[in-house]
């Protein structure tokens, strides 16, 4: 999913805030029993309990699964798309979508995947294997630049084809034998492949669909568990899909997104029950009902990153001295749960230590042995950054240690939201940074961002070494391909390629004693398919009178 966050915000204070209001909700009964009668009372008449509204953070929305890279589009697509297999609510777990079956050759090499028989597009067309290759094939064609094509190169023949290097389609280790088997042949085992399908990026896709440059209408075909009425900028209005295989569990017949770049907006429309999800932006202060504020750990990390395509920055010994000087404690001590390294702990996945002490001396040493004594001559260095407050406070933090420390002509630039992730493919810029929520929970989610070629890689980054350790563990299992990816990830922090500031929480605004369905998870990722609402609830120190 990418699953960037467009929020960058100070984790400790939310942390710290949600549990002062939940403490403060538990005190005052009587503004407690208010709020609930508000809730009951100002519930939109026409809104029955199969009917849900959800806010997210005002931004460009591409439901193309194939374009799309935010983690609100991934949660988006949630509704209308679905792959082989989709997320487990609770636990991630791949759970069989359009899969009925499947088996796994001898070798560990060849999937075979059986259709449902009553797998439907929202139009009523069966969907086929032949879907499921049209759409995988589609996505990594070399002009499509899609965002996800380098998840692709598991399978056989994958990478060389997105590549443009091999033009047959027919050398892509992606068969369909029959309207409902579909064969997949990998480069080597992988046992984490059906996890790797469950994102968005592995749907089919309706013929008629292919081609269509504009997914922003009513009109396009899907087949996951809702299919869109109407959309515009600022909400999209979904329908249950009434040919989708498993109707009869999907409880919402109506789902509305709306979107605003206004928490006040937000913290009104959850305030008034119209919204009962908040998932972007919205305005603490202006809360009246807090008793909703969730706070979870997801599988993410906020970091800076050097783009290494221009000199000097293209030279890993200029790269760890900047890293080197910088006042690491200070940038760190700002958040709830600083990082070191680039991924969020799994279980028997070695732990990394990355840079955590300035060393001046040896930065400087860094610089005279990579041959930049003195840096006249070379080009401005430009830290890129959104317009946050905690971005400006780390990045003139990053520039007086880059200026006073080793002599760098630097430059802030601060971009629009708008346009700042678009502006990260250009090569005019040294420094910029990203909050990245692993699409599923393997070191390899985050890893395979800086493949040499990887549509992901906004680092420029190509390393021999991390190249052949990334080729490595895809021939290994187990601790064996851990111990070889913590390897990829050491040398990522060394060569200061990456560097780490914090794990992030998830934030959201929901009752889960209304909404049924909704579970806090490490990729902040809720399939619309399983929510539904529960009897009306009181909020807490409020009893019901019968």
């Amino acid at each position: 999913m990418n699953k960037i966050k467009k929020r960058f915000l100070l984790i400790l204070t939310v942390i710290l805030f949600a549990a002062c209001q939940t403490s403060q909700v538990q005190e005052q009964g009587i503004q407690a029993a208010r709020e609930a009668d508000n809730r009951a009372e100002m519930r939109p008449e026409n809104r029955t309990m199969d009917e849900l509204t959800v806010v997210f953070s005002r931004h460009t929305v591409n439901l193309d699964y194939r374009k799309s890279y935010f983690a609100s589009e991934a949660q988006i697509i949630t509704a209308i798309h679905e792959g082989l297999f989709s997320y487990h609510p609770v636990t991630l777990e791949p759970v069989p979508a359009m899969a009925e079956r499947w088996h796994l050759s001898e070798d560990k090499l060849e999937w075979t995947f059986t259709i449902r028989r009553n797998a439907r597009f929202s139009n009523g067309d069966p969907v086929q294997a032949e879907n499921f290759r049209l759409g995988w094939l589609s996505l990594l064609e070399p002009e499509r630049e899609a965002p996800y094509a380098s998840f692709f190169d598991i399978i056989e023949g994958a990478r060389d084809f997105r590549n443009g290097t091999e033009k047959d389609p027919d050398k892509v280790g992606i068969r369909a034998v029959d309207a409902r088997t579909l064969v997949v042949k990998l480069n080597n085992p992988a046992s984490f492949f059906p996890s790797m399908l469950c994102h968005h990026s592995f749907s089919p896709i309706h013929r008629s669909m292919i081609n269509v440059a504009d997914w922003s209408n009513a009109n396009i075909i899907v087949n996951g568990p809702f299919r869109i009425t109407s959309v515009n900028d600022d909400i999209i209005v979904m329908q249950k899909n009434q040919h989708y295989w498993d109707r009869a569990n999907v409880e919402l017949n109506k789902l509305t997104i709306k979107f605003t770049d206004n928490g006040e907006e937000a913290a009104h429309l959850w305030n008034s029950g119209e919204a009962r999800w908040i998932a972007g932006n919205v305005d603490m202060d202006a809360l009246t009902d807090r008793s909703g504020i969730q706070v979870n750990i997801m599988f993410a990390t906020h970091y800076y990153y050097i783009r290494s395509t221009v000199k000097p920055f293209d030279d890993h010994r200029v790269r760890r001295a900047m890293a080197l000087v910088l006042p690491w404690n200070e940038i760190r001590s700002a958040y709830y749960l600083p990082a070191e390294n680039f991924i969020f702990p799994i279980r028997g996945y070695p732990q990394v230590k990355g840079i955590s002490e300035p060393d001046y001396d040896e930065a400087k040493r860094l610089m005279i042995e990579a041959g930049y004594s003195s840096l006249e001559g070379l080009p401005d260095l430009v830290i890129r950054l959104p317009p946050s407050r905690d971005a400006a406070r780390v990045g003139a933090l990053m520039a007086n240690a880059w200026k006073d420390i080793l002599g760098f002509n630097v430059r802030v630039e601060v971009i629009s939201y708008e346009t700042y992730f678009d502006t990260l493919k250009e090569d005019n810029y040294t420094v910029a940074t990203l909050t990245w929520i692993g699409d599923f929970a393997d070191p390899y989610a985050f890893l395979k961002l800086y493949k040499a070629d990887s549509n992901l890689n906004d680092a420029g980054f190509n390393d021999a070494d991390y190249e052949a350790l990334i080729a490595r563990s895809m021939t290994e299992e187990g601790t064996t391909r851990f111990a070889t990816l913590a390897e990829a990830e050491k040398l990522l922090l060394d060569r200061a390629l990456i560097l780490p500031i914090c794990f992030t929480p998830a934030v959201n605004i929901v009752d889960t004693g209304e909404l049924d369905g909704w579970f806090p998870n490490a990729l902040d990722i809720h399939p619309f398919k399983y929510l539904s609402f529960k009897a009306f609830r009181p909020l807490p120190g409020v009893a019901l009178v019968q």
